[in-house]
């Protein structure tokens, strides 16, 4: 199994659990779960004015500097590199994404921001140059040292470090296998209609029953699988 397909079964199956630890803030007595991450359109379809006014207001907030949304583009694709055709973290919008998320929760920020200002001092230290700048052989050495954490430890209770990239991780996982790009590279079609012709022959003699030539035609006519079906008052199908 390669990366990508490991990285695939961690998100179907054990999924964000670094953003669990992290819960979901509260209002009040009110829980408010997180917003779906929202680009330039504008097109909030599904959402109410007070959703669209919260979402307009933290779009036009800013939580990260340039310098950090582009190690976050840079650090993404160290997590999940692009693969073709599909493309990776960047074309799926990714850092935008983490951004949104930070703004919206905003327990994870002193984590996020923080652990950026370590992967910058820990590539200084390590090679003289910032974590964004460095070839991908030093930045993987840097993650491997917190890529892992003790399972016994809850999460929270660990270096920040070690919060930071099973945060980041999951993040843009999560990010990517959610935006159109990502679910493209899954290959999920989504629901899809299908042609019944009705019980085989076979079957329909074995158990000694036959269709109602009348129904049948109305039901079975592939050539009208488009049309709406039109009931008379006594709820008798017309067509």
């Amino acid at each position: 199994m390669d990366r990508r397909k490991s990285i695939q079964t961690m998100i179907l199956g054990a999924g964000a659990s670094a953003l669990a630890f992290h819960g979901c803030k509260t209002e009040g007595d009110e829980p408010v779960l997180p917003e779906t991450a929202v680009t330039t359109d504008t097109n909030y379809y599904g959402r109410t004015p007070k959703e669209i006014e919260r979402v307009e207001k933290l779009n036009a907030e800013q939580l990260f500097n340039e310098h950090e949304m582009e190690t976050i583009a840079v650090l993404s694709t160290v997590i999940l590199p692009p693969k073709e055709p599909h493309g990776g973290p960047i074309e799926a919008d990714v850092p935008a994404f983490i951004e949104f998320i930070g703004k919206d929760m905003p327990d994870m920020q002193n984590t996020l921001l923080g652990g950026l200002m370590w992967l910058d001092h820990r590539s200084n230290s390590d090679n003289e140059i910032e974590f964004k700048e460095a070839t991908l052989e030093q930045q993987k050495q840097i993650l491997d040292t917190i890529c892992n954490h003790d399972l016994d430890i809850p999460l929270d209770e660990q270096p920040l470090e070690i919060q930071f990239f099973a945060l980041m991780r999951n993040l843009v996982v999560t990010g990517y296998y959610t935006s159109k790009v990502g679910i493209a590279d899954l290959g999920y079609k989504g629901n899809s209609p299908n042609v019944w012709d009705g019980v085989p022959d076979e079957v329909l003699k074995k158990h000694g029953v036959a269709y109602d030539p009348e129904w049948i035609a109305k039901c079975v006519d592939q050539s009208k699988r488009n049309d709406i079906a039109e009931w008379d008052e006594k709820g008798n199908l017309l067509t």
